[in-house]
């Protein structure tokens, strides 16, 4: 592992000062009277937040903290691209048996999503709880690592890299916990490395409903018992977001390029891009000013740039090169033999589907409804998170055992 080197975040204070100028000469659009979020971020959050960010949010202070996690780099080459500078947290537990877990963000979200899970699953005693070894990293054109000048980085691409991080860490088997692009990449795993990805805990939906013709008996329990109370709430919040909140990914899975010249140029379009998404995808969290900055701020700092970022939504949906194999949603859909799958629904999120529909996906050993909760849930409810996961690979869940050698227990 001699390649793979600690890392320090560093944003050169001329970056900053590029920053604190461009907010100054920032132009604002009107608002009709009575605009409310439902036409997007509202003026008024925006000139407030552009304003805190510019005069009092202190970037230093957050890079500080931000350092005080242990961060790496390693160069990891997926074939047909370059090698890319990977960045990522990497906490190994002090328990021997501890379970190799790679958490896996997605967008607008970033690798500090992790922070407030490290203490409850690496700090698990394998005693009474299951202890994890947790992966972190920033995803290949997200955060701190380098991101590709060549087309075609797709779902393969993110999957190949997370699947040899782990193993030049030396984590042949691992799971891993991902919401939005993570679930996706997760199931990417799940299909091209079952032999390496063991197990996926998963909080975020994406199925099919089951059809007579691949899941009969889904489907005849799908037709018959009414949906649950969890359920019906979940059909009316996806119905939701796919009539009023599926703009953003209409552009940026055709024309990224576009977008991409107002996130890089102006910090205020970079912020109410993504305010917006962190005000409507998450369960009344309590946002302060300065974590809005801090989120915003990994992405307008991020080594790639922000713009790089969203073009995982056209890569995954355009097939560059026609090639045979190519993974989309479609195919991430279907059943995944040999890999346990599980489940926390929380009832904010974007998709939020029936039971029966995540069961046509493999083998499901766990599920959870929760009563509140949103998008981002490993920064929301991180403890509820947190539980899942122990539950699901502790000694009385359905993934225990799952790692050959590596119960998460001191002493199996």
């Amino acid at each position: 592992m001699a390649d793979i080197k600690p890392y320090t975040i560093t944003v050169p204070q001329a970056c900053i000062d590029d920053l604190k100028q461009r907010l100054g000469l920032a132009r604002f659009p009107d608002e009709l009277d009575a605009a409310e979020w439902d036409m997007g971020a509202p003026l008024a959050d925006v000139k407030r937040l552009a304003q805190h960010w510019k005069d009092d949010y202190d970037w230093k202070a957050q890079e500080e903290e931000l350092n005080k996690l242990p961060h790496f780099v390693a160069d990891i080459q997926c074939e047909g691209f370059e090698p890319l500078a990977i960045h990522f947290i990497h906490q190994p537990s002090k328990v021997k048996n501890a379970i190799p877990l790679l958490f896996i963000h997605g967008w607008p979200g970033h690798f500090g999503e992790v922070i407030k899970i490290l203490g409850p699953l690496g700090g698990g005693d394998g005693i009474s709880t299951p202890a994890f070894h947790i992966v972190a990293p920033s995803l290949p054109n997200f955060g701190f690592s380098q991101g590709t000048k060549k087309r075609g980085f797709a779902l393969e691409q993110y999957a190949e890299t997370m699947n040899k991080l782990m193993l030049k860490l030396g984590y042949n088997e691992y799971v891993t916990q991902g919401g939005d692009w993570g679930c996706h990449i997760s199931r990417s795993l799940a299909h091209r490395y079952p032999g390496h990805c063991k197990a996926t805990h998963l909080n975020y939906d994406s199925a099919n409903a089951p059809s007579f013709l691949k899941s009969p008996l889904l489907a005849v329990q799908h037709a018959v018992t009414p949906y649950s109370a969890r359920e019906k709430h979940g059909v009316a919040r996806t119905d939701w977001f796919r009539a009023e909140g599926y703009g953003y990914n209409v552009e940026q899975l055709t024309k990224p390029q576009t977008l991409g010249y107002a996130l890089a140029d102006s910090p205020v379009a970079c912020l109410a891009w993504i305010y917006e998404k962190l005000h409507d995808w998450t369960d009344a969290y309590p946002w302060t000013d300065d974590e809005v900055c801090t989120w915003v701020s990994i992405y307008w700092f991020s080594t790639a740039g922000p713009a790089a970022s969203v073009r995982i939504y056209y890569e995954t949906t355009h097939n560059v090169g026609g090639r045979r194999d190519k993974l989309d949603h479609d195919k991430l859909r279907q059943w995944s033999p040999g890999v346990k799958l599980g489940f926390s629904h929380f009832p904010q999120d974007l998709e939020v589907l029936p039971s029966t529909w995540v069961r046509t996906l493999g083998e499901v050993v766990f599920e959870k409804d929760h009563q509140s909760g949103g998008h981002f849930a490993a920064f929301e409810r991180p403890q509820e998170l947190a539980a899942d996961v122990r539950d699901m690979f502790g000694k009385d869940g359905g993934a225990f055992g799952v790692v050959k050698g590596l119960s998460g227990y001191s002493s199996s």
